[in-house]
C-alpha cells in the first residue's frame, strides 16, 4: 500500500488570521512573523502546566529575548518549561549567557546534537523542527524560526516570507506526544494514527519514517490529476522526484514551483538552479519570489491535499534532518493555502526557458559545484 493510500489526514485551515473549524480541530495560518510571535507569546503567558518549545534557530536578539523572558516567567511560576534548540542552527546566535539565564529561571534547556568527538557522524543530523506545545492542547508548527529576520517590526520590509500554523484538539495532542518522545530520545515512538482523521502530523525520526515522508510527497505528486503547487526555499530534488514532476506534466497536470529569487544559502541556490533546465524543458513552470527571502514550505495537490511544516524538498530535509509536517485533506485548509500561493505568485517572476539556456558558463559552473555538494547543504 502506498503512502498516499495509507495516509488520511484531519482539520481545516485559514490564510493570514482567518479561522476555519472542523470536527475537534481548529487550524489557523500565519504568514506574518509579528502576528505569529504575538500569538505564541500569548499562549506561553497563559500556560498553566507545560510549555514545550523546539526550534532550529533561537537567536539572542529582540525576538529571542521576548521569548526568553516569557519562558522564564512561566518557569518561575512553576510551569514546566522545556526548550530544545539545535546546536548548529543556533550556533553563534544562542549565547551561553542566554542559556544560563534561562536555566537559572528554571527552564530546562537542551542543545540538540552538540559536537562530540566520539560520535562525529551524528553532527550531520540536525533538528530542523519548529514546534511549540502549550499544556498539551495548543500547538504551533511551521517554518518560522525565533529570530528578528522574521519580524517586520525589527527587520522591516526585508523580513522573511514564511508560513506557520496553530492548532488544537487531537493534532495538538499528537504534537505533545511527538515532542515528549523526542525530548527523551525515543525516536521510535509515534502517536497512534487516527485513520478517519482529515489531518495528521508526519514526523521522520527513524529511517523508515524518513522514507515515508519522502514517499508521501512522491505518491501525492505522482497521483496528481489537475495541478501541483509547491513553495520551498531550498529546492534540490533527487532524480526520482524530478521524474515524478515531469511525469505529472506529461499527464496534463499543471506543475508550478515557487522559490526565492535570492536565497540565504548561496550553495543551495546553485544546487537548485542545476535542475531548472531539465524541469523547464519538460513543462514545469518555475517562479521566483522577488520581494524578500521566501522560507515557507508548502505543497498543494489538486486543491484537496496539502502539507506545510519544516521539511524542504531537498536531500537534507528528506533524508538527514529531523522534520515535522502537517498533512491534510481538508478542503477549506487546502483552499486557504491555494489562495496564499496565488497571492505570492503576484509578486513573483516566471523563469524563461529560453533565457535560462542563454546564461553564461560562470553560473553553470557554480551550479555544478552546488549540485556536487547538495547532500551537505
Amino acid at each position: 500500500m502506498s503512502a498516499a493510500t495509507m495516509l488520511t489526514a484531519n482539520a481545516s485551515g485559514v490564510v493570514a488570521n482567518a479561522v476555519v473549524m472542523a470536527d475537534t480541530e481548529t487550524i489557523q495560518l500565519y504568514t506574518e512573523g509579528d502576528r505569529l510571535f504575538d500569538a505564541m507569546l500569548a499562549a506561553i503567558e497563559n500556560a498553566q502546566k507545560q510549555v514545550w518549545l523546539e526550534t532550529y534557530i533561537f537567536a539572542d536578539d529582540e525576538v529571542g529575548r521576548r521569548f526568553a523572558h516569557a519562558l522564564s516567567e512561566r518557569a518561575k511560576a512553576g510551569v514546566q518549561v522545556r526548550l530544545l534548540v539545535d546546536a548548529v542552527g543556533s550556533l553563534f546566535q544562542f549565547y551561553r549567557s542566554l542559556g544560563s539565564d534561562l536555566e537559572q529561571a528554571g527552564v530546562q534547556v537542551h542543545h540538540f546534537h552538540r559536537w562530540y568527538w566520539r560520535k562525529p557522524l551524528r553532527y550531520n543530523r540536525r533538528d530542523h523542527r519548529k514546534l511549540l506545545v502549550v499544556d498539551g492542547c495548543h500547538a504551533f508548527l511551521g517554518g518560522f524560526n525565533i529570530h528578528r529576520e522574521s519580524s517586520q517590526h525589527y527587520f522591516g520590509n526585508a523580513r522573511w516570507r514564511d508560513t506557520h500554523a496553530s492548532f488544537r484538539g487531537e493534532l495538538a495532542q499528537q504534537a505533545a506526544e511527538l515532542f515528549d518522545a523526542f525530548w527523551h530520545g525515543d525516536k521510535h515512538h509515534l502517536p497512534i494514527d487516527n485513520k478517519q482523521a482529515k489531518s495528521t502530523l508526519v514526523a521522520n525520526q527513524t529511517r523508515f519514517y524518513r522514507r515515508q515522508l519522502n514517499s508521501i510527497y512522491n505518491d501525492f505528486l505522482g497521483n496528481a490529476k489537475q495541478q501541483v503547487c509547491l513553495t520551498t526555499p531550498y529546492f534540490v530534488p533527487d532524480h526520482h522526484t524530478q521524474k515524478v514532476l515531469i511525469a505529472a506534466v506529461k499527464r496534463g497536470v499543471e506543475v508550478r514551483l515557487l522559490v526565492p529569487h535570492t536565497g540565504d544559502v548561496r550553495l543551495a541556490r546553485w544546487a537548485a538552479n542545476a535542475v531548472y533546465a531539465r524541469l523547464l524543458d519538460n513543462g514545469v513552470r518555475i517562479f521566483e519570489y522577488l520581494p524578500r527571502m521566501l522560507h515557507a514550505k508548502v505543497a498543494i495537490v489538486d486543491g484537496n491535499w496539502a502539507t506545510l511544516g519544516t521539511a524542504n524538498l531537498d536531500y537534507r530535509s528528506l533524508i538527514q534532518n529531523y522534520e515535522l509536517n502537517l498533512v491534510s485533506r481538508d478542503t477549506d485548509f487546502c483552499h486557504q493555502l491555494q489562495a496564499q500561493f496565488e497571492e505570492d505568485l503576484k509578486e513573483a517572476s516566471a523563469v524563461c526557458p529560453v533565457r535560462w539556456h542563454q546564461r553564461r558558463w560562470v553560473p553553470r559552473l557554480a551550479e555544478f559545484l552546488g549540485w556536487c555538494v547538495r547532500r551537505w547543504l
